[in-house]
């Protein structure tokens, strides 16, 4: 097999463990780096006779404990897979060091649009835009409504307060991974562990559930399958509408670089995809200005995470750009807001 490009990776090597595992390419297999995610490293492997799978594998370089776990990530795509959370199946984990020195996942590549590009964004007609963020926010349910005993998902993570579980690991991970002092961020850490609301539930959370992170259909914009499975976790599910709402940002607020359709006409707006979602579930409209807070956090530190692997290796860079310090200044601020509006002291 002609050398495929993916950093560490042993082509013929892959091509006989793809053949194990019952997947079978023909001599004119080729890999394309997709999506815009700036974490994990996705491929799509294609051969001549259009047969199309999904590869991925950690970031190149010095990785954070418990980050980049792909093998976690597809325990839990094949966990999923009964139920009605919409999730690509997945093929197997190869863990042969003759393969790769990390591991990587292959799964099926899934039938519709991303819309991390114009181009497959404007495919959408104006009422399929709006039933995106419905679409979202029913999947979101589903996620959240996941039997975690029936799924074999009950000791993914800890059942210990969520609020707290997320601000230890995303303060460590800001200590370890910042390139610069922020103090408005301290601030708002300190803000954030001194308000944690009393946890009411326990659910299954995506971790990273945004626009850019799920497939649709590009006539009815119904969410085809949700990606990108591996910040997720046991907790409370406000948190992940909460992170959903950090990512998704109002007209005048796109990040330079970066198209975000969520601000195309006819998408909607933050305020009513929080109304789907409380609509749908019933839950607490007020208990959800914290995680709001927290999930600007939580992204101001992700951002800043992303900068510091580009410096380290700009192997890591995604093929839409890369992400700078203003604009984790920009979600820092925005979170700082939203934490007066809270009313966090």
């Amino acid at each position: 097999m002609t050398d495929l490009g993916i950093p560490d990776v042993d082509s013929d090597a892959l091509r006989a463990w793809l053949s194990d595992n019952g997947i079978s390419l023909d001599d004119q297999v080729t890999a394309t780096r997709i999506g815009g995610g700036q974490s994990n490293l996705t491929y799509l492997l294609a051969d001549g006779s259009g047969r199309r799978y999904v590869l991925r594998r950690p970031p190149v370089g010095h990785l954070l404990a418990s980050a980049h776990d792909v093998a976690r990530e597809a325990r839990i795509l094949s966990a999923l897979a009964p139920t009605d959370v919409p999730v690509p199946k997945v093929y197997g984990v190869c863990t042969d060091e003759a393969v790769a020195p990390v591991p990587l996942v292959v799964m099926d590549f899934v039938d519709g649009i991303s819309l991390e590009k114009r181009e497959n964004a404007e495919l959408l007609p104006l009422p399929a835009r709006r039933n995106v963020g419905t679409s979202m926010m029913e999947t979101l349910a589903h996620i959240h409504a996941v039997d975690l005993d029936a799924t074999g998902l009950t000791d993914l993570a800890s059942h210990k307060p969520y609020a707290q579980r997320q601000l230890k690991r995303w303060a460590a991970q800001w200590e370890h991974s910042k390139t610069r002092e922020i103090p408005e961020l301290d601030s708002l850490t300190r803000r954030l562990a001194e308000n944690v609301p009393e946890q009411h539930e326990t659910s299954l959370v995506h971790g990273d559930f945004h626009i850019r992170n799920v497939m649709v259909d590009p006539q009815t914009g119904d969410v085809q399958a949700a990606l990108d499975w591996e910040l997720s976790t046991l907790g409370d599910p406000l948190a992940d509408i909460g992170s959903t709402l950090a990512y998704w940002p109002e007209v005048g607020e796109e990040i330079p670089g970066r198209f975000s359709a969520e601000t195309m006409e006819g998408f909607p707006t933050p305020a009513d995809v929080a109304a789907d979602y409380l609509r749908i579930t019933g839950r607490d409209p007020e208990a959800l200005k914290y995680w709001r807070t927290l999930g600007l956090w939580k992204v101001a530190i992700i951002v800043e995470g992303v900068v510091r692997r580009i410096q380290d290796d700009p192997t890591n860079r995604a093929v839409v750009g890369a992400p700078t310090p203003e604009l984790v200044d920009r979600f820092v601020d925005k979170a700082s807001k939203m934490a007066d509006e809270a009313g966090l002291a």
